[in-house]
Formats: structure tokens, C-alpha cells, sequence
């Protein structure tokens, strides 16, 4: 299975974008992809490749070349502690809410 080539399949379907229009180069944002898409491109390429993609990695994919990096690895057994560091590291810290 060629990683790069499923994931710019899944990202045009779901998306009813031209496959010739997404790059490794392309970022979410430059498709018109937002969370939701995002979440909808996660799940097919879950259900397409039969993997599991850690929640908190997903949520900071941001380009087709990050998602075909983390899908490799994931498919290859990889470890993946690095990517799960990053994403612990830009999610915002939630501010405490004083009790009323």
C-alpha cells in the first residue's frame, strides 16, 4: 500500500477536491480543510488502512505531509512518543476556574 497516494486519495474524496490539486506540500488550510473535515479524513483513513491513529497525534496534523510522516509510522510500528510530546507541548493549557 503506498501511504502518500492513499492519503491524497482519501483528502480529494472526502473533500471533492482534484487529486492533482493536493500536494505533500499542501497544508489543511490551503485545501479549505477545516477540524471537522479533518476528523472526517482521520476516520476514513483509519477505516481504508485499518489502523488506529492516536487521538492526541491527530489533532495536530495540519499538512498532507505530516499525516503520510505519522501514518508511516504508525503502519510501521514506529515509535511515535515524539509526536505525542509535540502535540502534549502545543495544546493550550486549560486556565484553572476560581469555585464560585
Amino acid at each position: 500500500m503506498n501511504i502518500e497516494e492513499t492519503v491524497i486519495r482519501i483528502i480529494a474524496q472526502e473533500n471533492h477536491l482534484d487529486p492533482g490539486s493536493v500536494t505533500l506540500d499542501s497544508t489543511f488550510a490551503e485545501l479549505g480543510i477545516d477540524s471537522l473535515d479533518g476528523v472526517n479524513i482521520l476516520f476514513a483513513l483509519e477505516a481504508e488502512m485499518n489502523i488506529v491513529i492516536p487521538d492526541v497525534v491527530a489533532r495536530h496534523m495540519g499538512s498532507v505531509r505530516q499525516v503520510v510522516d505519522s501514518l508511516r509510522r504508525v503502519v510501521n510500528g514506529e515509535d511515535i512518543s515524539d509526536l505525542v510530546a509535540m502535540a502534549h507541548q502545543a495544546a493550550p493549557v486549560a486556565e484553572a476556574v476560581p469555585a464560585a
